[in-house]
């Protein structure tokens, strides 16, 4: 099969096995160029471990801490007439590069909202882990089907309050223009809350305590982006600020229920970058594009794998961590520092359909979010011909 990209809006609906390879080879290869992490973890749980931070967090953790890593995701088959999904090939190719260096891992694909996918986690760790000392909770899902209950709730993307009109870049179409998004409703809020807040979180902490397989002094963090001006009424005040705030409120929560554990939980703040998720959410894909060419232009842009090395060094596994009045890791600094925001802000002001180009890092943006499905690597040969089926 030759794959060549089918992008619909904001999406890929295809993905190619090389171009995955390449991107996860790139990112082994800069963390073992690193300095191996100090006092790192050597037991890890990745719950979303496939795509974006998640598979960067998995990456540091095996290649920059030598850890036996356990990796949950939720990703499609491919079969011979269809690619499989991006994190599917991430995966498969993680797998390769671990068992060469002779790394110690294993995946599980599944709802990991369900309590099915927890216990046979929890039966992989007890057969063959030991005890977990990091947990990464990295999902991102528009749903989730609460365990006890079989109700399916939907997340969505709203302001909180009053409608909201502002500038926004249509990827599909290459435009500049306006968008008006109606108020969130409280029912929008509840659900979104349930679908992207602490939840479930709260819940693979609990199950994993109350089955014995959490270390002492036991690590987690969820991560989370707050952003700045521009971003706070889509973001920060909407629908998705509210759900990032519920886990404030769980990782306040799981300190205090598991402190025989002296359990650390934190909510780690991370830059806007281009993945599945905030190719989603409008606003983003313009202010990204600008954040991208001021920050280049600074030497201060970093990619996933960067800013995930730097939160390991710098965060989890530093003595005495920065943290903020609520108590979270910040990774963000270099976008919400005051001075690059005001140059952001004012190429906001600028921006229009005539000079988008010019103003922003279009092409960098484009780029990554090709790379997240494995295309536009400039090693890899899209014209072969390519057999979609990759087994892990």
């Amino acid at each position: 099969m030759i794959i060549k990209p089918k992008i619909r809006g904001f999406i890929c609906t295809n993905s190619h096995p090389v171009g995955c390879a390449e991107n996860v080879k790139r990112q082994i290869e800069f963390v073992r160029n690193q300095p191996a992490i100090s006092n790192g973890p050597k037991n890890v749980l990745v719950i979303g471990c496939s795509t974006g931070y998640g598979l960067a967090s998995r990456i540091t953790a095996a290649v920059g801490s030598d850890a036996h890593t356990l990796g949950v995701c939720f990703e499609k088959e491919p079969t011979e007439k269809r690619t499989a999904t991006a994190g599917w090939y991430n995966t498969a190719a993680f797998h390769q590069q671990a068992d060469k260096a002779g790394l110690a891992f294993h995946s599980i694909n599944g709802d990991a909202f369900s309590d099915e996918i927890k216990q046979e986690s929890i039966d992989y760790i007890k057969q063959n882990m030991g005890k977990i000392d990091l947990v990464v909770y990295s999902l991102a899902s528009p749903k989730r089907k609460d365990p006890e209950s079989g109700e399916i709730y939907s997340s969505v993307l709203k302001p909180i309050g009053k409608q909201y009109t502002t500038k926004t870049y249509n990827t599909d179409k290459d435009q500049v223009h306006e968008v008006t998004l109606d108020p969130a409703t409280d029912d929008d809020i509840a659900n979104t809350v349930k679908v992207m807040g602490g939840e479930d979180w709260e819940r693979w902490i609990k199950a994993l305590h109350d089955a014995d397989v959490l270390a002492k002094d036991c690590q987690t963090t969820a991560y989370t982006y707050i952003g700045k001006k521009l971003t706070l009424p889509i973001y920060g005040h909407a629908t998705i600020g509210r759900a990032k705030e519920d886990l404030d409120r769980a990782a306040s929560e799981l300190v205090s229920e598991h402190d025989d554990l002296n359990l650390k939980a934190y909510v780690s703040s991370l830059k806007a970058l281009v993945t599945q998720a905030s190719s989603a959410i409008p606003v983003m894909p313009l202010y990204i594009s600008l954040i991208y060419k001021v920050m280049k232009e600074e030497g201060t842009h970093e990619g996933c794998i960067e800013q995930i090395y730097r939160l390991f060094t710098e965060g989890l596994y530093n003595s005495s961590p920065e943290l903020d009045d609520a108590g979270r890791l910040h990774m963000d600094g270099y976008e919400t520092n005051d001075k690059t925001q005001a140059k952001v802000e004012a190429l906001w002001e600028q921006v229009t359909q005539d000079n988008f180009h010019q103003l922003a890092d279009y092409e960098g943006y484009h780029q990554d979010f090709l790379h997240l499905f494995g295309f536009g690597f400039d090693n890899v040969d899209y014209d072969a011909d390519i057999d979609p089926k990759v087994n892990w």
